[in-house]
């Protein structure tokens, strides 16, 4: 008990920073395109509160698979770009902030002296925890199955002709997930995605350090 009360204190604070800041990159994106809905509703923030569903934070922690508030986007709106283009970047936004937050922490790590992690031993688990659970997120928010963002990222390839077809997909998308999810293979997938990004980012950061 006092094991998992220590590994939740360390991965609780990681998990809100990182969907927090996953869905504060789609609000900003869908803004710099020209779409304010996200911006009125005040998404277009670092504050947790402004992102985080309980529900979805307690499936995370314990099921490791959870979910936020969906992000309001009106593809309309967009300026200088048509809807299936502005869909697909505000959709890449989300996972590519996760790889950047997993970046930075894979760089805190390489350059904090060693005794500092003697020191404060707790440091190193968090951001060991932090780094993957980043990595985690990105990859799995990739999968081509909706609600993910993947699904809005291929829909946004697909020619024209195919995409709103696709979109249809998108009312059976979540019993897809959940059938993947029950057999394991988002896991399969993921974990080695994961280790090898960060290690590519220990590698890369090795050369400095």
């Amino acid at each position: 008990m006092i094991n998992f009360i220590s590994d939740l204190l360390l991965i609780l604070p990681a998990i809100i920073i990182s969907l927090s800041f996953h869905e504060f990159s789609h609000a900003f994106s869908a803004y710099q395109l020209g779409d304010s809905t996200a911006k009125n509703a005040g998404r277009l923030s670092l504050n947790p509160l402004r992102h985080i569903d309980p529900i979805g934070l307690l499936a995370l922690i314990f099921f490791r698979f959870g979910w936020a508030k969906p992000v309001p986007v009106n593809p309309y709106q967009f300026r200088d770009v048509d809807e299936k283009t502005g869909m697909l970047l505000t959709a890449l936004a989300g996972p590519m902030s996760n790889v950047l937050l997993c970046f930075i922490g894979v760089g805190i790590y390489t350059f904090i002296p060693n005794h500092v992690f003697y020191t404060v031993p707790l440091l190193s688990r968090f951001l060991a925890s932090f780094c993957s659970i980043n990595a985690s997120l990105a990859f799995f928010n990739l999968l081509p199955v909706p609600p993910l963002d993947g699904s809005k990222i291929l829909f946004g390839l697909l020619p024209d002709r195919f995409y709103h077809g696709a979109q249809i997909v998108e009312q059976y998308g979540f019993i897809i997930l959940l059938l993947l999810i029950y057999s394991n293979v988002p896991s399969r997938i993921i974990g080695p995605l994961s280790s090898g990004l960060i290690n590519s980012f220990s590698k890369l950061f090795g050369f400095f350090n």
